[in-house]
């Protein structure tokens, strides 16, 4: 945490400029040492400042602006620089080159973040939260991303602590005072109110938070079916475009075709398989075996039926297997003459690929909007636990609630009900950062992007 840090913090590339970060102690001094302009260490904190990158031979380098930033009101609460230069793999290097002669050295993936949370800028949901804005495909992603970044996570479990905090509190003096038991009666039932309270609050929370994997992650959504019942058609229609090719002969589709649509601010990650039959054809068999296989992997299946048609032993064999799956049964082709037998299905929707239906698969969309409850997703504030870490400790956090519940009802020692509340205590610390690893530190920065 001493030592001086650099990186580049734009992608490398062709492009208008590129930005070197640093921090540190001595990043305005080592940026003054080649810079030609202003002396950077006599000027204001939050200043840019035009001028030359220079080398030791007192060559021109590129022309920058340089931005100075005096701790401890910056990123890192550390001193930053940061080096607007033009653009340019050659450039951006030439001049990160010169720093790390000096005393700098490279930053590793998301250092700066770290710092930033080990000098006390962000907590740990706030500094999962920039990553998360980095990569938020989608404006519901970036909303959740924005609440965690915004402190809301950071405010709620804060207040959970605190009321813990006052009950542990209220303990130590019953400990402190056995002799009054009237003190161990007005505890227990503070305890008893305050731990009821939130563990309602908490559940709701963890609830919510399923749809967490859908804001940031979106919906793997499978298309399967026999040949020919329209699933290519299906795809397009998603896409807009004609990502699958779509013909009368059976079999056309071999391999998985991928394509991503936002639907209600979410991503819909959609595979098209191979048509599912039995067939000799060793190429079209390994598509069959894949699009099986990722019947397990799939949020959403979407069961192809052609309503033209009877079902079939392959309708079946595919029925059955996606019985235990979030799933959607669609019969195609309904602007024709329809022979399948419906009264053997539980649920399915009507739709047409016909080009010239004006509806098209818009029933499908809605049905997946109402089945993950996209509209209500899109209305909520956001204050969800955004990965699988701090959902985890959330729910043990949720159990020791439940121990201090069963521990009452059991009338244990006042100091045994005691044990499970700092319990508690600890591990809402955990997910704010409060308490911590080096170990869990290392994992979730070496995640980020170098330069973040």
């Amino acid at each position: 945490m001493d030592d001086n840090i650099v990186a580049i913090s734009t992608a490398l590339g062709v492009g208008a400029i590129s930005i070197i970060r640093l921090s540190g102690k001595e990043v305005i001094k080592v940026t003054n040492s080649i810079f030609k302009g202003k002396d950077l260490e006599t000027v204001g904190s939050h200043t840019i400042n035009y001028g030359y990158i220079i080398d030791d031979d007192k060559e021109v380098i590129d022309e920058v602006l340089v931005s100075v930033m005096k701790s401890p009101k910056t990123y890192t609460k550390e001193d930053v620089v940061e080096i607007n230069c033009h653009g340019g793999i050659a450039t951006t290097n030439k001049i990160l080159e010169l720093i790390l002669t000096k005393d700098v050295r490279l930053a590793e993936p998301g250092e700066f973040t770290k710092r930033a949370f080990l000098n006390g800028r962000m907590d740990l949901t706030e500094s999962e939260a920039v990553m998360d804005l980095l990569e938020s495909k989608t404006e519901s992603a970036r909303l959740l991303a924005l609440s965690n970044l915004q402190g809301k996570m950071h405010k709620m479990i804060d207040g959970f602590r605190n009321s813990l905090k006052d009950l542990i509190s209220a303990v130590e003096v019953n400990i402190d005072y056995p002799e009054y038991y009237d003190i161990e009666v007005v505890t227990t039932e503070k305890i008893k109110e305050q731990v009821n309270k939130m563990k309602s609050e908490l559940k709701e929370i963890i609830k919510e938070s399923k749809n967490t994997k859908v804001i940031k992650e979106g919906i793997d959504t499978l298309i399967i079916g026999r040949p020919n019942v329209g699933k290519s058609s299906i795809l397009n229609q998603f896409l807009d475009e004609e990502k699958a090719i779509v013909t009368d002969i059976p079999g056309t589709t071999r391999d998985i075709v991928e394509g991503q649509v936002i639907l209600n601010g979410v991503s819909l990650n959609i595979i098209d398989t191979a048509g599912i039959r039995n067939t000799e054809d060793k190429v079209e068999k390994i598509g069959v075996e894949k699009s099986l296989s990722l019947i397990n992997q799939a949020d959403l299946v979407i069961v192809v039926l052609n309503g033209s048609e009877k079902l079939t032993k392959e309708d079946q064999e595919i029925l059955e297997k996606i019985k235990e799956k979030t799933a959607i049964i669609v019969i195609n082709k309904n602007d024709l003459k329809q022979k399948i037998e419906t009264e053997k299905l539980k649920d399915y929707i009507l739709v047409s690929t016909n080009t010239n239906q004006i509806e098209g698969i818009k029933p499908l969309k809605e049905k997946i909007i109402e089945l993950f409850e996209l509209n209500q997703i899109c209305q909520k504030d956001f204050t969800y636990f955004s990965n699988i870490r701090q959902l985890s400790k959330a729910k043990e956090a949720y159990q020791k609630l439940i121990d201090v519940e069963e521990g009452i009802k059991r009338n244990l020692p006042i100091d045994m009900i005691e044990i499970d509340l700092k319990a508690c205590f600890d591990l809402l610390g955990e997910i704010i950062g409060k308490t911590y690893s080096e170990e869990i530190l290392d994992h979730l920065f070496e995640k980020f992007c170098v330069g973040k």
